[in-house]
């Protein structure tokens, strides 16, 4: 299994800037917009001054895989994959075309520019994380009480749909159902419940069968003209807790193909969560990215190009 030497952390088009997110950077396409995985890795809120190895390559074409996966169940951005950088020309004016870097080609897409809606749509189907850790004290998760006597990585009786606000800087905070009606009206409400729940449902069958466990994901909806579409990531490490469903035990943490390993390490190395981040060690990453490239052809029976 081979992994590339290079990391890639910033991009820099000469196109308009969109957003520079966490991962991604993103570039405005006039309608469209060019969305770059980067191999740059967040935890705790804070992106490391170091990258993954591939990391946005497999992210990206994860994402992809899932989009087409789900289309049946729920609408999404999804205009075209960059597999090849000449595409571009469609979709880039005569005026501003320049030579396509090489490393768009495998960890870009072309999606629809729409309206995001400012929630966080988070479906929990195992107890883990920040859920554990809440449950532990409170006997809840997002302030819904549970039975009593669960324990950690435990399979809950359903999943739950705990939304969270979408928040440009610092920490994501939890919404009640009923906050949420308020922020985006209950009928936009109920109908991103429902798809996330259906969405999380179907994904978790088709990964249990190719031996992972999807504990928890996140998604995020936009509108494409006052129509509910799925954008952004989908399904991916960096937005799931995927588990190897062979070591899967219940009453401790369990073996990922996310970056939990970088949390461990971050953890044990006593960082206190506030900028700036330290450094992984080159050990973390080299096995960081293993897992992730093992994630992805564990789910698409092939490797990422």
């Amino acid at each position: 299994m081979s992994i590339s030497p290079s990391i890639l952390l910033n991009t820099d088009l000469p196109l308009p800037l969109f957003i520079q997110g966490k991962v991604r950077d993103s570039y405005d396409l006039g309608n469209h917009l060019l969305i770059i995985a980067t191999d740059r890795i967040s935890a705790f809120d804070s992106v490391l001054p170091c990258g993954i190895p591939d990391k946005g390559l497999i992210l990206n074409q994860l994402s992809i895989f899932w989009f087409r996966q789900t289309a049946h169940l729920m609408p999404n951005h999804l205009v075209e994959a960059v597999d090849d950088v000449h595409c571009l020309d469609t979709f880039i004016l005569d005026e501003d075309r320049f030579p396509y870097p090489s490393y768009l080609a495998g960890r870009s897409m072309i999606v629809k520019k729409v309206k995001r809606v400012p929630v966080e749509c988070v479906v929990r189907g195992y107890l883990a994380g920040s859920a554990w850790a809440e449950y532990q004290q409170y006997g809840t998760i997002s302030g819904l009480p549970l039975a009593k006597g669960l324990k950690q990585s435990q399979e809950l009786p359903q999943p739950l749909f705990t939304p969270t606000t979408k928040a440009e800087t610092g920490h994501d905070q939890p919404l009640s159902v009923d906050k949420m009606e308020g922020l985006v009206g209950k009928a936009l409400a109920e109908e991103m419940k429902e798809k996330s729940l259906a969405i999380y449902s179907f994904a978790q069958e088709y990964a249990k069968a190719r031996g992972i466990i999807i504990a928890d994901t996140k998604m995020e909806f936009g509108l494409d003209n006052d129509k509910l579409i799925l954008i952004d990531e989908l399904l991916t490490p960096d937005s799931s807790r995927l588990w190897d469903a062979e070591q899967y035990k219940v009453g401790q943490s369990q073996a990922s193909y996310d970056k939990q390993p970088v949390r461990d390490w971050l953890v044990q190395a006593g960082w206190n969560k506030e900028p700036p981040a330290p450094t992984l060690p080159p050990e973390v990453i080299e096995a960081t990215t293993i897992r992730y490239q093992q994630g992805y052809e564990r789910l698409t029976g092939r490797k990422p190009r």
